[in-house]
């Protein structure tokens, strides 16, 4: 089998099989074209072997991309990830290629989460006004993100007959279309009640641009008018820099100041990996550096 068309059969598997995401099929798109470009298209799978693993690598070591700069060395581990989950696959499907298994990924620094303090979560609130209608909805949006731990795509996908706001909870299906049960505040559900009574319309989204949509036949009007990732997030960092703050803030970031608080609070981190959304206990344990500031008021406290 060539690798243009093992590259393709495994996608397919990825979409109707795995029922991937669309983003995570794009991305293993992305990662297994640039083996084709390396390799060739018309290289037989069966011919992968170590020696050429090891040249891809030093190739991915080395690459430039267009803005003349190198590729980092996580994004270096996806493109090695992608191409064992298709080895994997085609070693299942009986096809004889290189073994997964035989391809070790390196082992990377334990990367660390920024989060907001209690200050600086008050700041970034007290920098919107809500004096206008854009104003409340900006303020929803941030009390939203905070209150839940939302993801931004999660949040920019709700409608407003997705939310309960008398109980103040909700169920999504995020990252891989896993349900999850999410809880609002009682500031939140407060925030988000006054921004929809200052609303003129009936349109489905629970965000929506306050500017009038250009007329277009290539989108129904609910999604011309929804709020995009890229809107949210160009909305988290104007207030971060009008609020003074020195972090890089993002809707991310609103994400890790929910878990941090939780686990702050003495929540069990089983609990806090249910309500992010994590299918593995591993990607929550990046909040380790909560754990690590109990240690340090438990070593304050008893060692004299």
């Amino acid at each position: 089998m060539h690798l243009q068309s093992a590259i393709s059969k495994f996608l397919e598997y990825c979409e109707i099989t795995k029922n991937h995401s669309e983003k995570t099929i794009e991305n293993y798109h992305h990662y297994l074209k640039r083996f084709e470009q390396f390799c060739g298209k018309d290289l037989d799978v069966e011919k992968i072997s170590m020696p050429l693993v090891q040249r891809y690598r030093l190739h991915l070591n080395r690459f430039m991309d267009g803005y003349n700069q190198p590729l980092g060395k996580k994004t270096q581990v996806y493109h090695v990830i992608a191409l064992r989950a298709m080895l994997k696959f085609l070693i299942k499907n009986d096809v004889k290629t290189l073994s997964a298994e035989k391809i070790e990924l390196p082992k990377t620094t334990q990367r660390s989460v920024e989060f907001l303090t209690r200050d600086e979560l008050e700041r970034l609130f007290g920098a919107v006004d809500t004096t206008k209608t854009s104003g409340l909805r900006d303020r929803a949006i941030l009390e939203t993100l905070y209150s839940t731990g939302l993801r931004v795509s999660e949040l920019t996908n709700l409608n407003r007959n997705h939310i309960n706001l008398d109980t103040k909870e909700f169920g999504i299906r995020g990252k891989g279309d896993k349900p999850r049960i999410v809880f609002l505040s009682e500031q939140a559900a407060t925030k988000i009640t006054d921004y929809l009574s200052a609303r003129q319309d009936e349109l489905k989204p629970l965000f929506i641009n306050t500017k009038r949509p250009r007329a277009s036949q290539e989108k129904p009007l609910n999604e011309q008018v929804r709020l995009t990732d890229v809107s949210i997030q160009n909305i988290v960092r104007k207030y971060a820099l009008k609020a003074g703050l020195v972090k890089k803030v993002t809707p991310h970031t609103l994400r890790h100041s929910f878990a941090t608080e939780l686990l702050l609070n003495g929540a069990d981190i089983r609990s806090v990996q249910e309500m992010l959304g994590h299918s593995s206990i591993t990607t929550t344990q990046v909040y380790t550096h909560v754990t690590n500031k109990k240690l340090k008021e438990v070593h304050q406290r008893f060692h004299k």
